[in-house]
C-alpha cells in the first residue's frame, strides 16, 4: 500500500471515498505537499469511529515558514488553532480545524514522514488487520466505541502490557510470524 497517495481511498468504504473528496475538494495535499503529507491514523485502515478526525502528517525544518503557511491556508476554517511546543527535546506543530464535517489535525515535526510514530503506529496496525483478519477488527472497533483511543485498544486486544504506544512501536518491527504468534498465544 503506497500511504503517501491518497488515491487509495476512491476504492473504500463510503467514509473513505468522502474523506478522498474531501481532501480533493480542499486541495489539502496540494497545499501541504512541500512537507510530505501522509494522512495517517484510522480512517486510512477503516477503523474510524463517529468523532474521529482526520490526521495528517507534515516533516518541517523551518517551523517558521510552515507556521506562517499554515495560518495563510488555513486561518479562515473552522474552530482554527494552532499550536507550538517542544515536546521530549523536539519542536512540533499542530494544527486543527473542520472541514464540512471533519475534524482535521495537521502534525508536523522536524522528522521525515515515513518515521513519525503516527504513520509507524498505522502501519502496524493495517499489518495486523490484515493478518488477524475480520473478527480481530471488529473487537478493536467495540474497543474503541466503548471509548477506547486506537492504540489502547488494540494493546487491550492483545492483551499488551505497558505504554500502548511504545508496544505498539515494538510490534512495527515484528515479522508477520511473530505479530501472527500473538494471536496463536491467545
Amino acid at each position: 500500500m503506497d500511504w503517501k497517495d491518497p488515491a487509495y481511498l476512491q476504492d473504500g468504504s463510503p467514509a473513505q471515498i468522502e474523506v478522498y473528496r474531501l481532501l480533493k475538494k480542499h486541495l489539502l495535499f496540494e497545499k501541504l505537499s512541500p512537507y510530505s503529507p501522509i494522512l495517517v491514523g484510522t480512517v486510512p485502515i477503516g477503523i474510524h469511529v463517529a468523532g474521529s478526525d482526520l490526521d495528517l502528517i507534515c516533516a518541517v525544518s523551518d517551523f517558521d515558514a510552515f507556521e506562517a503557511a499554515m495560518i495563510e491556508a488555513f486561518r479562515r476554517e473552522r474552530h482554527f488553532e494552532i499550536v507550538r511546543r517542544v515536546v521530549a527535546g523536539l519542536e512540533r506543530i499542530k494544527v486543527n480545524f473542520t472541514l464540512e464535517c471533519w475534524p482535521i489535525e495537521i502534525f508536523a515535526q522536524s522528522i521525515r514522514t515515513v518515521d513519525q510514530n503516527g504513520y509507524r503506529h498505522m502501519v502496524v496496525e493495517a499489518r495486523m488487520l490484515a493478518l488477524f483478519g475480520p473478527d480481530f477488527q471488529s473487537e478493536i472497533m467495540r474497543l474503541k466505541e466503548s471509548g477506547l483511543k486506537t492504540e489502547p485498544a488494540f494493546a487491550k486486544a492483545l492483551k499488551l502490557e505497558g505504554d500502548p504506544c511504545l508496544k505498539l512501536l515494538e510490534l512495527a518491527e515484528w515479522t508477520d510470524e511473530q505479530l501472527l504468534a500473538l494471536i496463536v498465544a491467545d
